[in-house]
Order: structure tokens, then sequence, then C-alpha cells
């Protein structure tokens, strides 16, 4: 494992299962999930334990009252993803300690969460056009695994 060298963050994600897929993905990648509240589900909530299994217990989620909480846990860059960006996610070279900041579904990022001064830069997961987006979980997987990929997945097998 990477010892929790990348940072997925969910600003009130509201669909359990994409939650509970995440808490998957980072417990297989080493990764650390942060969840900003107000949250739209209770970590208790069947959807998510089914879709992280067994894997709660191997995970590192921590739970942020606000914005400026969770940003103030994180050592490193901030960058954010969302569709009104023109840098691809596969155009940075991610660094230990970097945070990768997902909005909730179905409308993303608000605007002042993007502004915020924290936020290093925005990017973007390319797509076919007119399509809307990406599912949450499957966003935070691609990023976390360039991430990952990067560090030539540092601890794993």
């Amino acid at each position: 494992m990477m010892g929790d060298v990348f940072h997925v963050v969910f600003y009130e994600p509201r669909i359990p299962p994409n939650t509970g897929n995440t808490i998957r993905t980072t417990a297989c990648t080493g990764t650390s999930l942060h969840l900003v509240e107000p949250l739209g589900f209770q970590m208790t909530d069947a959807h998510l334990r089914r879709a992280g299994l067994d894997y709660h217990d191997l995970a590192h989620v921590e739970i942020h009252p606000d914005l400026d909480t969770a940003l103030e846990a994180l050592p490193g860059r901030v960058f954010a993803f969302t569709g009104h960006a023109s840098t691809f996610f596969t155009e940075i070279s991610y660094e230990p300690g970097d945070a990768l900041l997902f909005g909730p579904e179905p409308d993303g990022l608000p605007e002042h969460v993007m502004s915020h001064p924290r936020i290093t830069q925005r990017l973007r997961i390319p797509m076919r056009p007119g399509v809307r987006s990406l599912n949450l979980a499957n966003s935070a997987a691609l990023a976390t695994y360039e991430a990952w990929r990067q560090h030539d997945y540092a601890g794993g097998v």
C-alpha cells in the first residue's frame, strides 16, 4: 500500500453506492477517502456497506464537518475535478500528498468550492460531447489509478 500518499475527497456526496465503491477503491490503492458533510446518507446505509463489502476495515475514511476542515487536513495540492476545465487529469504530475476533489452527484463542485484558495487547479476527465458526466465512483477510480500509476503503483502487487 502507498500509506495514504494520495487523498480522494468527496464534497457532500449523496449516493451511498458511489461512496461505498470508492471505499473499496481506496482500500485497494492505499489512498485516503475524505468525506465533507453534509452527507446524503448515513455511514451505516446498507447500499454503502454492500458496495464497500468488507473493505471498510481496510480503508482510511475521514468525515469532515465542512470543506475548510477537510482542506486543513490535506497536506498537499488540491485538484478540483470538473467538466468546466480545459486541462486533462492525465496532464498533471501528481505528487505525494495531493488531493483529488470531486463534487456531489449530479451537479458536481459548486463554483465557491472550485474558487477556494486551496484549489491548485481544475481538471477534467475527457469524454464524448453531449454526455453529462461519468459516475462519481468511476471518476474517482480513474483519477486515483492515474496518480498511483505515475508512482509505479508503489506498494501494489
